[in-house]
């Protein structure tokens, strides 16, 4: 039996050498967040040029190349709800050099609609900040002349009847999917849902009256709201948006505490070191401070957010189970 003098002295250098294992990391770390960044870093958006996020992307990576004084890279990796990007992402080095635009179709949603992705969003992924959200707002082509609020346009669903009428979104597992199916359950009448590749797409087919309605992004309907080509409903958000203060909300239009609104964030891969993620997550929110920055996203729809990594860190980890219950509910399935 080992005296306990002797235990306790082997203890005390066990112990002595784990913190400083632990000091050299941290001193390691925050020499790497010194030099960080040295060369361009990518920004991977899941979704094609146009869109929402490419926009936020090419917005913010503009601003944060300036403070970083390195070049950020916008690269599209379109398909899969932004899995794809996700998924290249979390398998990159965890350097802070790649880093994913994320959003809440990629994040919380395809979790829960597709249990064998290849990566967890609350593993793979260290929160950087969240940059924006938006409502989105429910658009019909103006060919419905009979169609001009949301209790109009649900009645014409009902006499349509099961299935006969169909919705565009940018594709499955995205907030517009998920707006659409959530309206449908409540009007208590199968629509017909048609994916497209990215948002872009999605509209002009609303606009050529390919497909009658849709839920839109708000920068991505504004500006044809504006020439007249789609006639604006209802906004998901529960107060009215002040960019289109005009447009009642779903919740006044007789679907009390609908909301689905969409946002953007930034990840970088798991165990990028916490002196990195903070440099980033500093330079977002200097970004999102400038009046300029504010002026452009405005503009778009966007509402800024900024949040530092652990406010971001939180605000995943609720959302997760509250879109895992909503889409169990209403009772949506991979197409």
């Amino acid at each position: 039996m080992k005296h306990p003098c002797t235990q306790a002295r082997r203890l005390a250098r066990m112990a002595g050498a784990a913190g400083l294992a632990l000091a050299l990391a941290t001193a390691s770390s925050a020499v790497l967040a010194d030099d960080f960044p040295n060369k361009p870093l990518r920004m991977v958006v899941g979704f094609a040029p146009g869109g929402g996020a490419d926009i936020v992307a090419r917005l913010v990576g503009a601003k944060m190349a300036e403070s970083l004084g390195q070049q950020v890279v916008v690269e599209n990796r379109a398909g899969a709800t932004g899995t794809i990007a996700a998924d290249n992402v979390a398998r990159s080095p965890a350097d802070g050099y790649s880093l994913f635009l994320g959003s809440q179709s990629t994040m919380v949603v395809a979790p829960s609609l597709f249990p064998t992705l290849p990566f967890k969003p609350e593993t793979d992924f260290e929160p950087v900040s969240q940059v924006v959200t938006m409502p989105l707002i429910l658009v019909v082509n103006p060919a419905l002349i009979d169609v001009k609020s949301v209790g109009e346009l649900t009645e014409h669903i009902r006499k349509a009847g099961n299935g006969a009428l169909s919705y565009a979104s940018s594709g499955q597992g995205g907030p517009q999917h998920i707006a659409g199916e959530l309206y449908a359950h409540r009007v208590g009448t199968k629509v017909t849902h048609v994916p497209y590749k990215g948002e872009s797409a999605a509209i002009a087919d609303v606009l050529g009256g390919h497909v009658p309605y849709m839920f839109a992004n708000l920068p991505v309907a504004l500006p044809h709201i504006a020439s007249g080509k789609v006639r604006p409903l209802a906004i998901t958000s529960l107060k009215r948006d002040p960019k289109a203060p005009e447009i009642p909300t779903l919740a006044e239009s007789g679907f009390k505490d609908f909301e689905v609104s969409t946002w953007y964030g930034v990840f970088a891969p798991a165990k990028t070191p916490k002196p990195v993620v903070d440099k980033l997550s500093a330079s977002i929110r200097t970004a999102l401070e400038q009046r300029d920055m504010q002026a452009k996203l405005s503009e778009q729809g966007f509402t800024v957010v900024g949040s530092d990594s652990a406010d971001f860190s939180r605000f995943v980890g609720a959302e997760l189970p509250r879109w895992s219950v909503l889409i169990r509910d209403i009772g949506i399935k991979p197409e």
